[in-house]
């Protein structure tokens, strides 16, 4: 008699596929050819393409590539629909996208069945996660439109959005940025993926029939084309796009200057990191969902395994008996859990990258079972012995492939999981509570999982670090996406000039009178620029003032090293960064008269004790905030908690406007640092002296060196130098110049690094709100979620 091991052995999952009937009843409704939707009308279906089954290469219907007329149309009536939309107010808004979330759970069965067919998943991934969770979005976003008028006042609607989605999560990539864009007044025109066109189309039914007003909704369907002429259309307000890195730099570039508000999901290369003291049985099954889930084909998918040396035969050996026991075949088949990839395309990309992987000497393991003839299909595959620098290990395959490799310490963890480009997500295990949250906040990405992976929910921001992208879909944050700042409205067409006064000459022994030049200030030192170039710096009435440093691309690389070299200072206790404004504060009081002389010297300001005065309260401000800016704690639906905490940006460029030259720098640079970041910045060209006088009141202050870094010389030339320095995270620039504005968002295309600028317009930086407030506290930091489960 067989023994119950032997039979549990021989068991296996018989089929249990899924009725399509439904779903090709809607197609054939159809007439299986698809118009454009726009202004709650369908468009006749002309110049189509094929979207087909990806699991046997079956024609499902034909669907219309947009023309830029079409665009133009579309985006004309999310226009004028957009008044009406805010009118609407938020419970309006509320109720409406309450009904779709009602809607989309009503045929819940018809969505994931069709984006089975149109995208080869399983039938268990869509119908047990993205339709669920694609309701969440849309239920938890109405709640942010009820509350819009009391939680974000000084906010408004962005206005017209264009919205640009991958071929991955279709259904629930569309309720990531409808829901948000809708929530807070938009009105949208969305672009489906070319290879999955079919559940947004079915999304405009809902939109239909849950009341939604016409121009409000708008999606037009095609290839790269069409996303080119949203990018690219002068009446867009802002970009929302999910995609490769690739096409993230060239919608970077093309809205360089555009005034468009833009924000960016891209690739990934995440670290799966797996630690001695784990549950190597749980570890193993959260692997599978991390990177087997929808066929690797995930940006944030756990592509990178790094074990803990001492564990790693046999947690490899758990792999390996577990990558045998999955079920690749039909994605209807609701026992199955490998469905096909969305494209042959996409199947040639994954194998030449893994062949390429073999011939370096890689060893490529894949499970015992045979893939189906028809269709675009890939093994589960496990490469070992890649190198850290090896394609597969660095490139974003985006498939169902694994790169395996040890580590021996913690240390070594983090660095091999920050050795990336990337920085969206990446998993953490271990037993021990303190050694993960150790080493959660220092891996560079902007979703960590702790015992879990690929958890997700509206509640709770997602998005990444680097070459990832910037910007957050989901929670409070990823409202803020679609807002723009009322003060935003109230800044001045151009750069305000001071009223002029009588100058005030420096007297008798005063420092100001002495002829010297002001060096550059580098890693808490006075130094010469490299350049050993001078300029001669004249005042008001036209006398000269001082010389000082003409820096160049090396003293920009020098400060950026020595910004770098100053890391403690973003490890440093909040209090300890608030004293230390505190501390700025009280020695630029003491010689106020002085930085009042010399700013009335240089400018001819009438009130020159006014902007110092104010640059000595907004030290103050900054001070206050640097231990309040507090993250917070989700509770989504899951047995645990999400941390989501605010950390610093990383090394900030800052380029300072000309008006205002004390203040306008100390309401730049003080926010950087008192949230932890690292700064070089580049003071008034016109008006240099206002900061180069503060290196004493630095000195003074307990301002750690390298946290603080000033270059002096030609605003274009050093943007140009830190828009495209690879170790620049972010880059501010607001000197009033709209074509060096647009020139570093164009240069930063190539980092990614995040830009915040101020075009052609002025800012009065006497005005609270527009120096200060939260909009700075944003640009200023990045939401890391750190997701926590407890009691299982």
């Amino acid at each position: 008699m067989p023994t119950i091991n032997e039979i549990l052995h021989t068991m296996d999952y018989g089929p249990a596929p899924e009725s399509t009937k439904e779903a090709q009843a809607w197609l054939d409704q159809h007439g299986r050819r698809f118009g454009l939707f726009i202004d709650n009308a369908w468009t006749g279906a002309n110049d189509t393409f094929a979207t087909t089954n990806p699991a046997d290469g079956v024609e499902l219907a034909q669907v219309t590539q947009a023309t830029p007329d079409d665009v133009d149309r579309a985006v004309e009536a999310a226009r004028r629909a957009q008044p009406g939309w805010v009118a609407l107010g938020g419970h309006g808004r509320a109720k409406i996208m309450y009904a779709i979330a009602r809607l989309l759970q009503k045929h819940a069965r018809l969505f994931a069945v069709l984006e089975t067919l149109d995208n080869g998943k399983t039938i268990r991934e869509t119908r047990d996660a993205d339709l669920p969770l694609s309701a969440r979005h849309f239920y938890h976003h109405a709640g942010w439109a009820q509350l819009q008028s009391e939680e974000f006042a000084d906010y408004r609607a962005v206005g017209v959005v264009g919205q640009i989605v991958p071929w991955n999560f279709p259904v629930l990539m569309l309720a990531w940025k409808i829901a948000p864009a809708l929530a807070a007044g938009n009105t949208v025109v969305f672009k489906p993926a070319e290879y999955t066109p079919l559940t947004a189309l079915l999304f405009a039914q809902i939109c239909l029939q849950a009341g939604v007003p016409p121009g409000v909704v708008n999606i037009v369907t095609g290839d790269g084309r069409v996303g080119e002429a949203i990018v690219n259309h002068p009446g867009i307000d802002k970009i929302a796009f999910t995609g490769s890195t690739e096409v993230g730099r060239i919608i970077r570039k093309s809205t360089a200057g555009s005034g468009k508000k833009l924000s960016l999901e891209l690739g990934g290369k995440s670290p799966f990191i797996v630690f001695d003291d784990a549950d190597l049985d749980a570890a193993v099954e959260g692997l599978v969902d991390s990177i087997w889930f929808n066929q690797g084909q995930v940006c944030c998918a756990g592509s990178r395994l790094l074990v803990q040396e001492s564990v790693y035969d046999r947690f490899i050996a758990k792999v390996k008996n577990r990558m045998q026991n999955l079920r690749v075949g039909s994605p209807l088949d609701k026992s199955n859990d490998i469905g096909a990839l969305v494209d042959p395309v996409q199947q040639q990309r994954i194998h030449g990258l893994v062949e390429a992987a073999r011939a370096e000497g890689c060893e490529i393991w894949q499970p015992g079972c045979a893939a189906p003839a028809a269709g675009s299909w890939y093994l589960p595959t496990l490469i070992t012995g890649a190198s850290t620098s090896a394609a597969v290990a660095q490139t974003e395959i985006f498939g169902p492939v694994l790169v395996a490799m040890s580590f021996r310490t913690p240390g070594e963890a983090v660095q091999l999981a920050n050795n990336t480009v990337y920085g969206l997500a990446a998993c953490v295990w271990s037993e021990s509570i303190s050694l993960a949250l150790d080493v959660a906040p220092q891996i560079k990405a902007g979703v960590v999982w702790i015992n879990t992976a690929n958890q997700f929910d509206a509640a709770c921001g997602f998005g990444g670090y680097k070459e990832s992208g910037f910007g957050r879909e989901g929670g409070k944050e990823g409202m803020y996406e679609y807002l723009t700042p009322l003060s935003e409205d109230a800044r001045p067409g151009a750069p305000v000039v001071a009223e002029k006064g009588q100058v005030r000459q420096a007297e008798g022994a005063s420092p100001f009178a002495v002829d010297r030049t002001a060096k550059l200030y580098i890693g808490g030192k006075q130094v010469r620029p490299d350049g050993a170039y001078s300029r001669a710096i004249g005042g008001a009435d036209g006398a000269f003032l001082a010389d000082v440093g003409e820096g160049n691309r090396k003293d920009i690389r020098n400060a950026v090293e020595a910004a770098h070299k100053a890391a403690g200072w973003a490890k440093a206790s909040a209090h300890n960064r608030a004293q230390v404004l505190y501390y700025i504060a009280e020695n630029l009081a003491i010689r106020a008269e002085e930085f009042a002389a010399r700013l009335s010297a240089m400018t001819g300001v009438r009130d020159p004790q006014r902007e110092v005065a104010a640059s000595i309260e907004r030290l103050f401000y900054w001070a206050a905030w640097a231990d309040k800016y507090d993250g917070q704690a989700h509770q989504p639906p899951m047995h645990g908690i999400t941390v989501a905490l605010n950390e610093p940006v990383g090394v900030i460029g800052v380029i300072c406007p000309n008006e205002n030259p004390l203040l306008g720098f100390i309401s730049l640079v003080a926010p950087a640092l008192a949230l932890g970041n690292r700064v070089v910045a580049v003071p008034s060209e016109a008006h240099p002296l206002a900061a180069t006088d503060l290196y004493q009141v630095l000195d003074t202050s307990d301002l750690p060196g390298g946290a603080l870094n000033i270059v002096t010389g030609s605003a274009d030339e050093l943007a140009r130098t830190l828009a495209t320095h690879g170790d620049v995270d972010a880059l501010w620039r607001h000197d009033g110049t709209a074509q060096g504005c647009a020139e570093v968002e164009r240069l930063s295309s190539e980092t990614l690094k995040r830009t915040w600028v101020g075009g052609g317009k002025g800012r009065d930086w006497f005005d609270p709100k527009q120096a200060c407030g939260r909009t700075l506290l944003q640009h200023a930091s990045q939401v890391k979620n750190v997701w926590i489960p407890y009691g299982v």
